[in-house]
């Protein structure tokens, strides 16, 4: 984005941020024309909207770094929101301000609503259309008669766009690096393939015990219940 349009772009880390005011200042000091780039926010602070118990937060802090360090910023969602499409926000032009997650669902409501973050871009897992993508950049081909094979598995496999990148990399020199990568890829998808399956059929299995014991668990309520009856 920021070749395209050729703006700056600022990477804020939100819990080496003191406080709303520091925050502040950061986005005076950011020119216009640029991005705003905020990583994985759902870890950089407590944004979720949820109200805990300081207990069950101290006994968090303990077990995730993440937490603990974010402990040390005094940012507030308020201070956040301010800083998004607040007053302050006014002091430049033509700026884009972008983050990024993994957990949607946990962030605060008013962070993500429409009219504040205008524009929500799931990059899920990797397509056809995106692998052809990914092929002519990596490997300059437009087209190869594994092509259809992969779109078939593609099609039955959740496998991300890194990791279909990965595969496509030559690792040694050949006559044809091409071919190579796109058997690698092949052999990668068939893997992950199986994987699913197993692991599918696992979660299957576990909870075909889950209610079988729930099952043996009630029989056993009503015949206690029964016998206190009689």
């Amino acid at each position: 984005m920021a070749n395209l349009l050729n703006y700056d772009i600022y990477d804020v880390e939100l819990t080496s941020v003191k406080d709303n005011t520091e925050l502040r200042k950061l986005l005076i000091e950011t020119a216009s024309k640029s991005i705003i780039v905020i990583e994985d926010i759902d870890c950089s602070l407590n944004l979720t909207g949820q109200r805990k118990k300081k207990e069950e937060e101290k006994e968090e802090s303990k077990d995730d770094p993440l937490l603990m360090k974010g402990k040390e910023s005094k940012v507030t969602l308020s201070g956040l929101l301010n800083f998004i499409d607040g007053l302050w926000s006014t002091c430049g032009e033509e700026r884009l301000i972008v983050f990024t997650t993994n957990h949607v669902e946990k962030l605060d409501p008013a962070l993500i609503r429409r009219g504040r973050m205008d524009k929500h871009i799931e990059l899920s897992y990797c397509c056809f259309e995106a692998f052809k993508v990914l092929a002519k950049n990596y490997l300059d081909i437009d087209s190869h008669n594994l092509f259809p094979s992969i779109e078939r598995l593609l099609g039955e496999t959740n496998m991300t766009p890194a990791d279909v990148a990965e595969n496509l990399m030559p690792k040694a020199i050949t006559d044809d690096p091409e071919t190579a990568c796109l058997e690698d890829l092949i052999q990668a998808i068939e893997t992950a393939k199986e994987e699913a399956m197993v692991k599918a059929e696992k979660e299957a299995k576990e909870k075909e015990e889950e209610e079988e014991r729930l099952k043996e668990k009630e029989a056993k309520e009503k015949e206690e219940a029964a016998g206190e009856v009689k």
